[in-house]
């Protein structure tokens, strides 16, 4: 099957061929940091924040497993001191560039949530200077730049993903920074507001505005359609018991990650629903002495 066998941690295990060390690490529950990595689909690996570095035995240099390839016969540390007090060293050199988390925009952010579970709280390093102001030009989404570690997911988001390139990286050495167009605004620039860059930002350096914030809160829990909004919980129910008689498979796929969605996260559905399904999702019309809605 082309599996291929290495050591991890002192236990033989088997990867399939293109997985990673970090893919097989988490295939089997141990989920090392990244910050720049992501399983989400059609991002490849970068490998540039060097949070998720592992000790192989034989080199001299630690590698990043989020693009490191296993080979026969490799025997691999993700738990070695070497390994966790380097990942540490990141995520603290890191940590001294960030505004402090009391001030942060996105406390809960995923770079907060590592350096949490890494026993990092704060830096002895000294940060670097002015920070960048914020930008504020763009009607749907904010950049602050003082919370960016050039990770370059945001980068991979619109010229890989997304297919609109608008992000790059500008600049050099220290001067370096993510940039939209030609150093525009963000507001200035070609950015159509798809909102990729912000969905997949570790820092919060990429975050909807304020007014946006707000409205995905009073969302939340409900779908949107033309005809205005209703209660998901209410709305799926009615419709699970009418495509039951007749379930097509692509109209009950639809609506098991509806459920999903709106039942186990309780988050909100942006997405417009099919038009062979708004008949399913019409206000429920005044119910007959059965309880059931009237057929005329």
């Amino acid at each position: 099957n082309g599996a291929i066998t290495f050591e991890l941690d002192g236990v033989l295990v088997e990867a399939s061929p293109g997985e990673s060390i970090w893919a097989v690490a988490a295939r089997l529950g141990q989920t090392l940091p990244h910050l720049c990595h992501t399983e989400e689909p059609g991002y490849r690996a970068d490998g540039n924040c060097r949070a998720c570095v592992v000790e192989i035995d034989g080199e001299r240099t630690l590698a990043a497993s989020c693009r490191r390839l296993p080979e026969a016969g490799m025997s691999v540390k993700t738990l070695s001191e070497r390994s966790v007090k380097a990942r540490a060293m990141v995520m603290e050199l890191l940590l001294a560039d960030q505004p402090p988390r009391a001030e942060a925009l996105d406390p809960d952010a995923s770079f907060w949530r590592w350096a949490d579970a890494q026993g990092i709280a704060d830096s002895r390093f000294p940060a670097r200077g002015t920070p960048p102001p914020p930008d504020l030009s763009h009607p749907a989404m904010r950049v602050n730049l003082d919370a960016c570690i050039q990770c370059n997911l945001c980068v991979r988001a619109c010229s890989e993903v997304q297919v609109n390139d608008v992000i790059a990286m500008a600049g050099r050495g220290a001067d370096s920074h993510i940039a939209f167009d030609f150093d525009d605004p963000m507001g200035d620039s070609r950015c159509v507001g798809c909102g990729e860059c912000v969905r997949v930002c570790p820092t919060g350096a990429l975050l909807p505005s304020a007014e946006q914030a707000e409205a995905e809160r009073e969302k939340r829990g409900k779908i949107i359609h033309a005809e205005g909004e209703f209660n998901a919980s209410e709305r799926l129910a009615q419709a699970a018991k009418v495509i039951a008689t007749e379930p097509g498979a692509m109209t009950l796929r639809y609506l098991q990650t509806l459920t999903e969605i709106a039942g186990e996260k309780n988050s909100t559905i942006l997405f417009p629903i099919p038009i062979d399904l708004m008949n399913l999702f019409q206000p429920t019309p005044s119910a007959g002495h059965d309880g059931e809605p009237r057929s005329d």
